[in-house]
């Protein structure tokens, strides 16, 4: 596999083919390349482009009150949230329109939505609820979060920015709400709750070489659906708590779209408020990069057969030559010797990664979700086994290469 710091080669499958779907409607859908992600998913994209023959800054406060109810609640978020109409003509001549969601961030005109929604377009409109269209541009996009700040011309009066909230603090079972525009239906709300926290989803862009995951994806059972990518998730007061990106779903419509089955997945807000605020100061996100694969999930499984007794940490399965990790010494795992486990062949030999920069690892998506807390240039120290020993290995982190 093609990952370098990202899901792991030699995850276990599940039984039966299920499908996230992004969540840009679309007049048809392309399905990606399959990619290895957790538990067998299949990635379909339902490309927000679709081929058809013949698509001063103030940045919001929390509001003086909470919203009593749900009405209350949409009537103060409802005015913030955009339809996001996107078009593209193709080389062949050919022509492609799409929908999604997005969501006013500052007086200035920033808004965000998803990569997978802008991607690709050359006109871009966006619909206020009050039924004003205005022009909007790309100011950044950010394939690994799957995140996009575009800029309306619409003027001041019609901008009522969100309020952030803190992804941090959020519990499962939570109330949430989400606004968007369902299959072109604008400001559509549906309700359910944090069904759970800290699951990873795949890139939005499809690459030749290294993708990545991006982690702390918040999973919902809020009703979402093709349009919906780009809009808020919000708490009970109102506060954007995250991006719904996309849906795990086996259900489609008669034209092909993917539909809600209860499982919908949001981009964390903490996460949108660190890209936003680099997508408008410079266009671009830089990330931190490690360079290594590793084993998926945590070693309680297959330690017995790597002879460890090691429970909690993840196994170094190959290291990118040039890459940090190759530089500071982290050893992979050798292919010439594997072991069989749970119906996979584990290359041996590799180091077993325990802790970063003083916190635990306990399985691949804790070191991605450490990881992008981090900065290109930052010396951490990795803790680690080593045939059998513990040491601890410093490591200067490089910058993630755009693909």
């Amino acid at each position: 596999m093609k990952r370098i710091m990202t899901r792991a080669a030699y995850a276990a499958g599940a039984a039966g083919v299920i499908g996230i779907s992004l969540l840009a409607a679309s007049c048809s859908g392309a399905t990606r390349p399959q990619q290895p992600v957790p538990q067998a998913i299949t990635v379909v994209d339902t490309q927000p482009v679709a081929l058809k023959s013949a698509q001063g800054s103030t940045t919001a406060s929390l509001p003086n009150s909470s919203p009593t109810d749900l009405t209350e609640l949409y009537k103060q978020a409802n005015p913030g949230v955009v339809y996001v109409d996107v078009s593209s003509t193709a080389p062949n001549g050919q022509s492609g329109e799409g929908t999604g969601s997005g969501f006013v961030i500052d007086t200035r005109g920033d808004i965000v939505t998803n990569n997978h929604v802008v991607d690709g377009a050359d006109h871009i409109e966006v619909r206020f609820a009050d039924g004003t269209v205005a022009g909007a541009t790309v100011i950044g996009q950010d394939p690994y979060s799957d995140l996009a700040v575009i800029k309306t011309d619409a003027t001041v009066d019609e901008l009522k920015p969100l309020a952030m909230g803190d992804s941090s603090q959020l519990l499962p079972g939570q109330a949430v709400a989400a606004i968007g525009n369902p299959f072109g239906l604008q400001g559509t709300m549906t309700t359910g709750i944090v069904s759970a926290l800290g699951r990873t989803l795949p890139e939005s862009a499809s690459a030749n070489g290294p993708s990545y995951s991006n982690p702390d994806v918040i999973q919902t059972d809020a009703a979402i659906n093709p349009g919906n990518s780009g809009g808020p998730l919000l708490n009970m007061q109102g506060q954007v708590i995250g991006v719904n990106t996309a849906i795990r779903t086996g259900n489609q419509t008669g034209f092909g779209q993917a539909t809600n089955s209860g499982i919908g997945f949001a981009v964390p807000v903490n996460t949108v408020k660190r890209v936003a605020d680099a997508l408008i100061k410079t266009g671009k996100v830089s990330y931190a990069y490690l360079g290594l694969t590793a084993q998926n999930g945590s070693l309680g499984s297959i330690a017995s057969a790597l002879k460890t007794n090691v429970k909690n940490g993840i196994l170094v399965v190959n290291v990118a030559a040039g890459s940090p990790a190759d530089k500071a010494g982290i050893r992979g795992g050798n292919n010439s010797q594997v072991v069989a486990a749970n119906g996979q062949r584990i290359p041996t030999g590799g180091d077993i990664i325990t802790a970063f920069d003083g916190k635990p690892v306990k399985q691949f998506d804790d070191l991605i979700s450490l990881l992008n807390s981090y900065k290109p240039g930052d010396a951490v120290k990795l803790t680690l086994m080593r045939n059998g020993s513990p040491m601890d290995v410093s490591v200067t982190l490089g910058e993630r290469q755009a693909q």
